[in-house]
């Protein structure tokens, strides 16, 4: 369906929706419509379907993406008459702070500082569920303006928030939103709030009412917040010992790791890690395993490779295998492919060994270097694996413009569905006449979903022909 919104044929679209029985798969497919269309550019068509959605929740949804969608565009007046005709409370929070972050990125100051005010009052009225994440985009609202104290305010406002829902020792029923505030500051040098967290332990939730939110409106309404340090500061801190649990959890320092590890520098992860590994040794709840493999993974891609083993010996025996692939898998990502394929080859267990090999001929194949992936494919037994490895060879021949050799690697691909796969990638960077001949073999080998996107760029008129032939 989105085939055919992007084709030109939103009504069509539409139509195909209305046939789906069950209310909360047809909200959803009508909220990926009117998604896609406004991605598309066809914000008029969007905002007619989405006044049309016959569920008021999906409808309110719908209207909450197409008034961010107007935003971004820069048609502010426009963007606010549909946040003010959004219904539900619960949603007005999040829309006005998603028009403020459209304009900040816009660079529309005024009504970027505007529309986050309005999301300030909504979120401090209704303290619900999703406040943090409201805050956190407020926070970055307040940086993209160039007002830190204020980012650093609603930082503040966040942690209390999640202070006052911690309302169980696993993290996984908190939301992200502290994670992001953790991650700017980390992005900016400064370690001090994880390494306050990690010194403190959880205590009870707040009482329920307003200062959910960080009390009075503050924010964009009250400028005068205290100055809360030089943020691009690091600062040192004395190994003391952690207490039995701390407030940081397992899952909050992996989000933490995820976000940043590919942005900060080679000493920021190692502290991470350290910080990491310490609350490992302390933090034995669900989400233990989370952080111990993203700390993992996180030195393997910056290339700590014998750090990131040692941890590997923390894990279940039967797991390492898996650990030892992904671990593979990082290395090459970040460019280290030597050492990605000596990793490969030491793995003992097969299908661990073939994931890994698999792992690096895609990278290599990403980097430019075909002809090297193509060689290592040989070292793949399995060959469902030499098929899925060999898909992203044939589109890197096709980058090289090497249309012949990569047409004839996609047919030595055994098994049918990946040869089509295979033979779509080439269509999809082929001159049109390649391409459509090529689609033809796809519909051969596989099915209509392999070809539309070939389809979909050089033979268009043929997306809403499926749609009619699928709606008989």
């Amino acid at each position: 369906m989105g085939a055919l919104v992007r084709t030109g044929h939103l009504a069509r679209a539409a139509e195909l929706v209305y046939t789906i029985s069950d209310e909360r798969r047809q909200g959803m497919e009508f909220l990926a419509l009117v998604e896609t269309a406004a991605e598309a550019g066809d914000l008029c068509g969007a905002q007619t379907l989405a006044e049309s959605i016959p569920l008021r929740g999906w409808r309110d949804d719908a209207l909450v993406a197409l008034a961010a969608a107007w935003a971004r565009t820069g048609e502010r007046d426009t963007a606010a008459a549909l946040a003010e005709r959004i219904r539900y409370p619960h949603n007005w929070g999040r829309t006005w702070a998603l028009l403020a972050k459209a304009m900040a990125d816009n660079g529309d100051t005024a009504a970027a500082r505007g529309f986050a005010a309005r999301a300030d009052k909504e979120v401090s009225s209704y303290p619900l569920d999703d406040a943090g994440e409201v805050l956190a985009l407020l926070m970055e609202v307040a940086d993209a303006t160039g007002d830190e104290r204020l980012a650093a305010a609603f930082a503040d406002r966040v942690e209390d928030f999640a202070r006052s829902h911690n309302r169980t020792v696993s993290s996984r029923s908190r939301p992200p939103s502290l994670a992001v505030v953790l991650a700017r500051e980390v992005l900016r040098g400064d370690l001090d709030r994880i390494d306050a967290l990690l010194r403190t332990p959880p205590r009870p939730p707040a009482g329920a009412g307003p200062r959910l939110c960080g009390g009075a409106l503050g924010g964009f309404a009250d400028q005068d917040v205290a100055q809360q340090g030089d943020p691009d500061d690091v600062r040192e801190v004395d190994s003391h010992p952690l207490p039995a649990e701390s407030f940081l959890r397992a899952r909050d320092l992996a989000r933490v790791l995820d976000a940043v590890v590919e942005t900060v520098g080679q000493d920021m992860v190692l502290a991470l890690a350290d910080r990491a590994e310490t609350l490992l040794d302390t933090d034995v709840g669900p989400d233990h395993s989370i952080l111990l493999e993203a700390v993992t993974l996180s030195l393997a891609e910056r290339g700590h490779l014998e750090r990131a083993m040692a941890l590997v010996d923390r894990i279940e025996p039967g797991q390492r295998a898996g650990r030892q692939a992904q671990i593979a898998g990082r290395l090459a990502r970040y460019g280290d492919t030597d050492q990605a394929e000596a990793v490969a080859h030491a793995i003992g267990d097969r299908r661990a060994h073939t994931r890994a090999l698999v792992e690096v001929v895609r990278e290599l194949a990403r980097r430019g270097d075909p002809d090297r992936a193509e060689v290592l494919v040989r070292s793949i037994t399995d060959r469902w694996a030499q098929g899925e490895a060999l898909v992203e060879v044939v589109r890197a021949l096709a980058r090289r413009v090497e249309p012949g050799r990569a047409e004839a690697l996609a047919h030595s691909i055994a098994h049918r569905s990946t040869r089509a796969r295979a033979l779509a990638a080439l269509a999809e960077l082929s001159e049109p006449s390649r391409a459509r001949r090529l689609a033809a073999q796809v519909l051969l080998l596989d099915d209509w979903v392999t070809a539309m996107p070939v389809l979909e760029r050089f033979v268009p008129r043929a997306v809403a022909t499926v749609a009619d032939q699928m709606m008989r």
